[in-house]
């Protein structure tokens, strides 16, 4: 073996992630531009201050049980690929290639996509000539409902992804310095708006307005025909879609575990990052939507344009200044949320290509030992999505395709946590004397509450949201033959290689 060889066999990833470095991970990766923006759609769902508060409260909830219940799994099992190795180890392979698969295809690509364009529209703010409808490259239609362009906005989205795919391949110092940066800056500029809208904005009137009626729902959409949250069922109707909002702004919490390999003492420290970052970031959004509700008028909040409602708040306390101010906010955010991402999804995808069940090039390490290979796909993926176009011809209208995913993937990625959390309690029976230097916190109750809570909106998301429930089912499903072809592909390797002894 050529001595480049074989140190590319011996290469390992660099355990050097500390606790401060795996807590910035957890809450960057969960605060993008969601928070700034889902709480005009949940106000329309659920249609009163006191409600709000309280979907966001559920969510606040779940995610932290989730969190503090994977703490066990990732204490247990230390390794490169978090989720899909709990996935693996408690039901098998198949189960972990699914969420591997949808992981690549929607969750964390589709995220970094959007993320991405938000980064793009803010910055348009900023420099009007950045819009997604100025085109260097006017749509080209490939098929029918769907085109190819390329816009300002789109070149300003792929350059972010090229520029952060490569930083990352560059070595996890730089990853890290970068999410660390750009966490707390963001974590910074929260907090301010939290501030400005508690001390400068808060006005009386619209506390008492808001709240003299907490409990009432006004203004609000039916979200199904017939189901209104006047209604106690219908409010729980109204609570349960409300989550798709509140539970993709909280959404990400989990990449700490995919990059459990490089994580310093992980046995404490990844458990520890996952209490902390998610008690952090939903502390956060709860103190955010309760500014919110004290500047603004909840009819405001419903009908904020473009659903942008911290844009508004700050508009109403600096006027002119306001839409300056929260895109810096959200540009922030979403360039910290990207960067994360970028550097937790490629070590999900490098782990399944250890195992024989993504593309071998994968699981290669690079002179900086980083999966530079998984993160170049990522990137070139997450790029087609961003070019391709959702195209209505009765409106002649264009949309996103990534976004039209997302919506599709909600209840997908809800069915992958609820069966990660069983995981625990099967883990529990399967191996009962392997080594928990972390055992889920309030087990079997809390783990036990967030798969029933999750399976309540869960039901109710197929029964009054299928339109992209479904679909969402589908694009996971699409995924068992590719299994059985990187399967039958491994199965070949390992009969030649047996031939070959």
């Amino acid at each position: 073996m050529k001595q480049s060889q074989f140190q590319e066999a011996h290469r390992k990833l660099n355990r050097s992630l500390g606790l401060f470095d795996s807590t910035m991970i957890v809450a960057g990766s969960m605060i993008g531009s969601g928070i700034f923006i889902v709480a005009a759609e949940m106000a329309r769902e659920v249609g009163s201050a006191g409600w709000l508060m309280v979907a966001w409260i559920i969510a606040g909830l779940l995610t932290m049980a989730a969190a503090l219940s994977y703490g066990e799994l990732a204490a247990m099992m230390p390794h490169a690929g978090g989720q899909y190795v709990y996935l693996r180890e408690a039901f098998s392979p198949l189960w972990g290639f699914l969420y591997g698969w949808t992981l690549f295809l929607v969750i964390q690509t589709g995220t970094i996509a959007a993320s991405s364009v938000g980064f793009a529209r803010y910055l348009g703010v900023l420099w009007p000539t950045i819009t997604e409808t100025h085109y260097i490259i006017a749509p080209i239609h490939i098929f029918p409902g769907y085109a190819i362009s390329l816009s300002t906005a789109q070149l300003v989205s792929l350059s972010i992804i090229a520029f952060l795919t490569w930083t990352n391949t560059t070595g996890l110092k730089y990853g890290k310095g970068v999410q660390n940066v750009f966490t707390t800056m963001k974590i910074g500029s929260l907090i301010g708006v939290i501030l400005i809208g508690l001390l400068i904005g808060w006005k009386a009137s619209v506390f008492h307005a808001n709240f003299g009626h907490a409990w009432t729902p006004q203004g609000f959409v039916l979200a199904a025909p017939g189901i209104s949250p006047i209604t106690g069922f219908g409010m729980l109707v109204a609570l349960c879609t409300a989550q798709i909002g509140s539970l993709f702004a909280a959404d990400a919490w989990n990449n700490i575990t995919f990059n459990a390999g490089e994580v310093r003492n992980p046995s404490r420290n990844v458990p520890l990052s996952l209490a902390l970052g998610t008690i952090i970031v939903m502390a956060l959004y709860l103190g955010a939507n309760f500014a919110y509700t004290v500047v603004l008028p909840f009819t405001e909040i419903q009908h904020a344009p473009s659903d942008r409602v911290a844009a508004m708040v700050l508009q109403a306390i600096f006027p002119g200044l306001g839409p300056t101010l929260i895109a810096l906010a959200i540009m922030i955010s979403a360039f910290g949320c990207m960067n994360g991402m970028i550097l937790s999804g490629a070590r999900a995808y490098y782990a399944m290509s250890l195992d024989g069940l993504f593309f071998k090039k994968a699981s290669k390490l690079n002179r900086a030992n980083v999966p530079s290979a998984a993160l170049i796909m990522q990137g070139m993926w997450t790029a087609v999505l961003v070019l391709i176009r959702t195209y209505e011809p009765t409106t002649k209208t264009y949309g996103n395709l990534y976004s039209n995913l997302l919506d599709y993937v909600v209840s997908a990625a809800l069915i992958f946590y609820i069966l990660t959390i069983a995981g625990v309690f099967r883990l529990r029976k399967m191996q009962p004397n392997a080594e928990r230097p972390y055992r889920a916190f309030g087990y079997p109750f809390v783990p036990a509450l967030y798969i029933f809570a999750a399976a309540v909106i869960l039901v109710i998301l197929f029964l009054y949201r299928t339109a992209t429930t479904v679909p969402g089912v589908v694009i996971v499903l699409l995924g068992v033959p590719v299994y059985f072809l990187f399967n039958h592909r491994m199965q070949r390797e390992r009969e030649r290689a047996a031939e070959l002894v």
